[in-house]
């Protein structure tokens, strides 16, 4: 879980709930937060030991590199499932949990979370975000080379794979993109020296999603985020026509 500046928003509760599973533990990352972001991690990892760990990285680096940093970290110690989700618990506990529970149930080697709004499901996003949201889908998908419907929900799961290592080595062109290009790399539709075939992959509808005030992406994120995107996308037809 990458964290920068959340002390507003960081629950011990939420936290506790999440590793009371005995099949998961967290590992969070401070990236380099200038509140008491870090002290507080500290504190849930001294109250959970053997659950919650915290990497401290030395300056601000963003997110795309918090994450990539605490999946190298996780697989260098081991793991054999490792994935992200953010601090502010948007998916909840009890959804993480299950998408593992989905994970281990299928044999999928990459478990996404999908905020679809419908009947049945507590899916709360505010309406700009999700209009923009789907129009980023869109371009995600050409992008990735899959019809993936939510490449930027914030709850994934992958099982540690040559493909997975192979696509963390290098880090992310885009600060806020980082999800599409991860999955681009995974897939082949951009440069990694092992990938793997998108049927191991799947998406897995939420049951519960929130948006929580106090994100870090607003439109001037989003434009640039969306910028970003095109730019791989471009990259990634380049690289498929250079293979055929």
């Amino acid at each position: 879980m990458p964290c920068f500046n959340e002390a507003a928003r960081l629950d011990a509760a939420a936290f506790a709930a999440l590793v009371a599973d005995g099949r998961v533990s967290a590992l969070v990352v401070d990236d380099g937060s200038t509140d008491e972001t870090g002290a507080i991690l500290a504190r849930f990892a001294s109250a959970h030991p053997d659950r919650i760990r915290l990497l401290s990285l030395p300056k601000n680096g963003g997110k795309a590199e918090a994450v990539r940093a605490g999946l190298r970290h996780a697989l260098a110690t081991g793991a054999q499932v490792v994935g992200y989700a953010d601090a502010d618990f948007a998916t909840p506990p009890r959804e993480l949990v299950r998408l593992l529970d989905e994970l281990e149930r299928t044999g999928a080697a990459v478990v996404l979370g999908s905020r679809i709004q419908r009947l049945g499901a507590d899916i709360v996003r505010k309406e700009l975000r999700h209009i923009a949201g789907r129009m980023f889908a869109t371009v995600s998908s050409w992008t990735v080379g899959v019809p993936v419907y939510d490449t930027q929900c914030g709850a994934k799961l992958f099982r540690a794979t040559p493909a997975l290592e192979a696509a963390l080595s290098e880090p992310f062109s885009s600060r806020w993109s980082f999800d599409v290009e991860l999955l681009a790399r995974l897939f082949g539709r951009l440069p990694s020296e092992v990938t793997m075939d998108p049927k191991d992959a799947l998406e897995v509808p939420l049951e519960k999603w929130h948006d929580i005030r106090g994100s870090k992406l607003h439109l001037p994120g989003m434009a640039r985020a969306f910028a970003d995107l095109i730019g791989m996308w471009a990259r990634a037809e380049h690289h498929s026509r250079r293979k055929r």
